[in-house]
């Protein structure tokens, strides 16, 4: 309201500038006796007019102080209304809270305690089940010790068993008769065969090739186990000591060189023997050993004509030994078979010229027949004028009767 009043005040005082300047023209323009009156008749009417004015500002004034304290006293209690509608939804607001606050709490409370008894049952069997997972482990490991102490008990009673050369070597042999009952059909080999008339070596096993021929020839197989060197070999791998184990290897191979030396010049004795003979040893492990060293097996096979084979190569080649004893049991089924066609051509061809002959007599007999027919008519003719019948009168009832006669005698 003060910008009003200072607005309407303005106005007033443009006005009296204008009316001033209007005046000031006109008493320039009629300078004379009327001038004076018209000034002092303004005057008055300006007098006249601030004095309306001077009322007109007090009136709007006091207006506009009503208006002031009537804007007053509602915006106090426009602001009490709203300090009591605040303070009101702060308590709706507090006591929300508060009882969002108890219910989350006993919310709370009732989810810890189903957590607490399920994690507690949850607990409980896993602690139960880990502990019987622990007993049975434990159980376990109670029979696993006892194994590897029978085991243990065992090795040493099988190193304390290989110690001695004789029961090595009849290990070996076992095993090798095992391998031989198992692949060979029964007779195809001999053991402890002697090789030469009158000599005293003889070799573990002979197995038959399967050749026709009156004395088949033989293949020598010896089984040998060297296990000092194989040993000393597997104590230096286990030692990572390289040069014990190159020592270990040069040993091995010069000892598997001696015995093959040996079983070509006991067991190879052509034509009673094949050309090559079989160095057995009784373990794949041995095997393994000799075959990575660079070139021995390739040395041995050809400087003495000897096989290195191991329990995993050896049935193999049984096999095929075998199955040469299956084709010469097919040729020798064939041959039989091929004497019985030429037997049953042979009989096919009696049995065509005694076709032949009963084709022939068959014929003598139909001739016989025909003949035996002719002479019953000329005998029926005969009958038939002893019975007072003419002959000549009924030919063709003869000849139709002798001819229904010869077609039943034909059918039947």
């Amino acid at each position: 309201m003060d910008g009003l009043g200072a607005g309407v005040w303005g106005l007033v005082a443009l006005a009296v500038i204008a009316i001033v300047a209007a005046l000031v023209l006109l008493a320039r323009r009629g300078r004379g006796a009327d001038g004076g009156d018209l000034l002092a008749r303004v005057y008055v009417m300006m007098e006249r007019d601030s004095a309306a004015r001077l009322a007109d500002g007090e009136a709007q004034r006091t207006r506009l102080d009503q208006f002031r304290a009537e804007t007053a006293d509602r915006l106090g209690a426009m602001a009490q209304s709203l300090t009591r509608d605040l303070a009101e939804a702060r308590v709706r607001q507090s006591e929300a809270l508060r009882e969002m606050a108890e219910t989350s709490a006993r919310q709370l409370d009732a989810i810890r305690a189903t957590v607490d008894e399920r994690l507690h049952e949850a607990v409980e069997r896993q602690m139960q089940t880990s502990f019987q997972r622990v007993l049975e482990q434990f159980t376990a490991m109670q029979k696993a010790m006892g194994e590897v102490s029978a085991m243990t008990a065992q090795i040493g009673d099988l190193k304390r068993l290989f110690s001695n050369v004789k029961t090595r070597g009849g290990w070996g042999e076992a095993q090798l008769r095992a391998i031989l009952d198992d692949v060979l059909p029964p007779g195809a080999y001999e053991a402890n065969c002697r090789l030469r008339e009158g000599s005293a070596e003889v070799v573990e096993f002979a197995v038959r090739m399967p050749v026709r021929a009156t004395t088949p020839p033989l293949l020598a197989i010896d089984s040998k186990f060297p296990t000092e060197a194989y040993e000393r070999l597997l104590d230096a791998v286990d030692r990572v000591d390289a040069e014990a184990e190159r020592a270990a290897r040069r040993a091995l191979e010069t000892t598997l060189k001696i015995e093959a030396r040996k079983i070509a010049a006991k067991y190879i004795v052509p034509p009673v023997t094949v050309e090559f003979a079989v160095l057995y040893l009784p373990t794949d492990g041995l095997y393994a050993e000799i075959a990575r060293i660079p070139g021995l097996v390739d040395e041995i096979g050809r400087t003495c004509r000897v096989m290195i084979m191991g329990p995993g190569l050896l049935p193999a080649m049984l096999r095929t030994i075998h199955l040469g004893y299956v084709t010469m049991a097919l040729e020798e089924r064939t041959d039989g078979i091929a004497r019985l066609l030429g037997a049953t051509r042979q009989e096919m061809l009696r049995m065509d010229g005694v076709l032949e002959r009963l084709a022939r007599n068959a014929s003598a007999m139909s001739s016989s027949i025909d003949e035996a027919r002719r002479r019953t008519r000329v005998v029926a003719k005969q009958l038939r004028g002893l019975d007072g019948i003419d002959p000549d009168a009924a030919p063709a009832m003869d000849e139709g009767a002798a001819e229904r006669g010869e077609t039943e005698f034909n059918g039947a």
